[in-house]
């Protein structure tokens, strides 16, 4: 064989190899239907953890118990930006959401969870729809009793298990730091003495204080300090579903804009209100 059409005979084998690796990768590429399965089922499944005021908690309407809140409002026009009407709410303990979103057991996760390092490992967030503050939620008796940080030494501070006020709770330094996986359940011990404090977001803290004016208040003094990324409230969302990170972070930015998120969140507020116990 001449020079020349050698030459020729292994650029087109060359081509042909190119084209073939580049097929077959194409073939091995995952594709993402995360939007496309939603609207085939016509559902969205959310994961949460209904015990996070004005985010999300049970009222019980006409007999029947319901979860309802700020979260929930958007779920509803997350869905509704795909098309899909109906929005269902799989409740389960807080610590267990991260990995039953893998599991594949929701679409998504909505439970006022915020963004840190660990978490980002596994699973990916939304952009922030709103931003909060830590801030130590006290009984009205206490609400001028810690003057700083520093004076919470030797007190009993509670925080919700596997949170990121968790581990806010636990940089304080001299504090004896009780985990629960119930906020409820943290906020009565507050109530009743049994803590000194607990550590929340300013929505929630708020929202415990304007239910119950008589019984508890936010510590007036000081805030926690936290990182900027993580002062936000975001959804979660599984590694790969780059389509619904995506249709999620232009709702967010939708409503954001036009007002609807703000309107949300104070209807969220009244309702807790009105339902409460």
């Amino acid at each position: 064989m001449k020079w020349k059409s050698f030459k020729k005979a292994a650029i087109a084998a060359t081509a042909v190899v190119a084209s073939l690796s580049l097929f077959l990768g194409g073939c091995g590429a995952k594709k993402d239907n995360s939007v496309k399965n939603i609207q085939n089922k016509k559902e969205l499944v959310v994961g949460t953890y209904a015990d996070y005021a004005p985010y999300e908690f049970t009222i019980v309407k006409h007999g029947k118990q319901k979860i309802v809140g700020y979260d929930m409002m958007l779920a509803k026009e997350i869905a509704k930006s795909m098309g899909v009407k109906k929005v269902k709410v799989v409740n389960i303990a807080f610590p267990s959401l991260i990995s039953e979103l893998q599991n594949k057991k929701f679409d998504l996760i909505m439970a006022g969870m915020s963004y840190t390092p660990k978490r980002a490992k596994v699973i990916n967030f939304s952009k922030p729809y709103r931003t909060v503050h830590q801030v130590l939620l006290v009984s009205k008796a206490n609400k001028d009793k810690y003057k700083s940080i520093s004076s919470l030494k030797g007190q009993k501070i509670g925080a919700q298990q596997s949170s990121y006020q968790d581990k806010i709770a636990k940089g304080v330094k001299g504090a004896k730091v009780v985990n629960e996986t119930s906020l409820q359940t943290l906020a009565s011990e507050v109530k009743n003495g049994s803590l000194d404090g607990l550590v929340a977001t300013s929505d929630t803290a708020e929202a415990f204080a304007k239910e119950h004016p008589n019984q508890y208040a936010v510590d007036p003094h000081f805030t926690f300090k936290q990182n900027k990324m993580q002062a936000g409230t975001r959804v979660a969302i599984r590694k790969g579903d780059k389509a619904l990170q995506k249709k999620v972070n232009q709702t967010i930015t939708k409503d954001q804009k036009n007002g609807k998120l703000n309107q949300l969140y104070h209807k969220a507020q009244n309702l807790q209100i009105k339902y409460a116990k």
